[in-house]
């Protein structure tokens, strides 16, 4: 009995796929010659760590699992256990159609593992946890925007339902301080008409005060060690506010990942979709695979720039002889990210009309 031979898997791979949800994993381990086995868990990183070190002892570990809910809190808690991990796009993942005709999370999983072993699959940039929060603050800031936004359209849908006209005094100061003092002062026939009116106006005012905190913290946060001397060099650029240049930094993390410019534009989402076979190449408008926050805030910024920068004023002139301003402002906005590129990687304040 004492002869018994421990296992040793020292210099194999272990492949694992993971399929993530809230209640439960569903996990495919793959070795470099067989499928091991298929099978579901708790969400918890040590019951799988555990697995395998009992069943593959000595072995190189290696995981991976698509980006969704779950962040990035897996990847971290695998590496710090000694679990080589990547988070990886879900469009990304090689799929046979009959692995699309019946979905599953075993399939997934097991698609996942297979690909993994195969080298098939690349992961996706996974930032600190530092960097994640403080991109969650913007993002968040974002997300209170865009309900602000729908607020007042409701509001404004409530008024034309029934036929109240804005005064022509307050026609061109939407949403200043006597228009809703105004909108306040509105009554309507009957008390319930009042109370959905009121409602709205209360939504608006606490996330106008939202608004108003996040963009405090904003600043604070710009101000900070780790982003100051960036922020203070992007604001050089014609365009760029506080909170855009906050914007970039927590979006793009670190400049120098991307290797070229082209790199770049098509993480931001600045290049077209491509059909061509053969001798045909037709262009169909900008590409699906975005971030969505960066291509947003990029032809805004583009159209202050092509005021302020005579450079790209020229440009924007010339492109719009042969295309739409919509079209030649995209292709701005690609000029002018390749000036906010320059200044972050070389470290230098913008000058205008010389970097290019």
């Amino acid at each position: 009995m004492n002869n018994v031979s421990r296992l040793d898997f020292t210099g194999q791979q272990i492949y694992v796929g993971m399929d993530v949800h809230k209640k439960s994993w569903s996990i495919s381990i793959f070795t470099d010659q067989f499928e091991h086995k298929t099978f579901s868990q708790p969400p918890e990183v040590g019951v799988l760590v555990n697995y395998l070190k009992h069943n593959f002892p000595g072995a190189a570990y290696k995981s991976v699992y698509e980006a969704g809910f779950s962040g990035f809190w897996i990847h971290d808690s695998l590496r710090e256990q000694g679990v080589e991990c990547i988070v990886v796009n879900p469009a990304d993942v090689p799929t046979k159609d009959k692995e699309r005709a019946t979905k599953t999370d075993r399939v997934d999983c097991r698609k996942l593992a297979r690909s993994l072993r195969n080298d098939e699959i690349e992961g996706i940039y996974v930032p600190p946890r530092p960097k994640a929060e403080d991109r969650s603050l913007l993002r968040t800031r974002h997300g209170m925007v865009k309900k602000q936004t729908r607020c007042k359209n409701q509001i404004k849908s409530i008024l034309c339902f029934y036929g109240i006209n804005i005064p022509d005094e307050l026609a061109t100061s939407h949403w200043s301080k006597r228009f809703i003092n105004w909108i306040d002062s509105v009554r309507m026939e009957r008390a319930s008409g009042n109370l959905a009116l009121k409602v709205h106006l209360s939504e608006l005012t606490h996330i106008r005060q939202t608004i108003a905190e996040l963009n405090r913290a904003i600043r604070a946060l710009a101000n900070t060690e780790d982003y100051r001397n960036n922020v203070r060099i992007l604001k050089t650029v014609p365009g760029i506010s506080i909170l855009t240049a906050m914007t970039l930094l927590t979006e793009l993390y670190d400049i120098s990942r991307f290797k070229t410019l082209d790199k770049l534009c098509s993480y931001v989402g600045l290049i077209p979709n491509t059909d061509s076979s053969g001798e045909k190449d037709h262009k169909t408008g900008m590409t699906g695979r975005r971030n969505a926050q960066l291509r947003v805030i990029l032809i805004e910024s583009a159209w202050t720039a092509v005021r302020k920068d005579p450079a790209l004023m020229m440009a924007f002139d010339e492109l719009c002889k042969h295309m739409t301003k919509t079209k030649a402002i995209v292709r701005i906005a690609r000029k002018l990210l390749n000036r906010i590129r320059y200044v972050l990687k070389n470290q230098q304040e913008y000058v205008p009309a010389i970097v290019q």
